[in-house]
């Protein structure tokens, strides 16, 4: 059984930073990649950025310049560094592990920007 926790979310200014946490837990094939999706209300889930086991890395338009996405030490670990916040980062941030067609989940953790 795979499990994710997300951590470090929470409320912060426009222009602040939070950086999110997510470690993954049980039996996980090695070669995988690991990302953040996030959920706005009313929207659909979207990508934000994910990382492959080899360390490529990729984002989207919206949070270029401004997010970086890394692993741990712990390779099941990865973090999300947030600079430059904008209310329209305002969501539920997921952690996702995918393993071929295998897709895990975590609870989410909710960031809030405010203007």
């Amino acid at each position: 059984q795979v499990q994710l926790v997300e951590s470090g979310g929470g409320l912060v200014q426009a222009g602040g930073s939070l950086r999110l946490s997510c470690a993954a837990s049980g039996t996980i094939f090695s070669i995988n990649t690991m990302g953040w999706y996030r959920q706005a209300p009313g929207k659909q889930r979207e990508l934000v950025a994910d990382i492959t086991s080899g360390g490529t890395t990729n984002y989207a338009e919206s949070v270029k310049g401004r997010f970086t996405i890394s692993r741990g030490n712990a390779k099941n670990t990865i973090y999300l560094q947030m600079n430059s916040l904008k209310p329209e980062d305002t969501a539920i941030y997921y952690c996702n592990l995918r393993v071929g067609r295998m897709n895990y989940w975590g609870k989410g953790t909710l960031v809030t920007v405010s203007s």
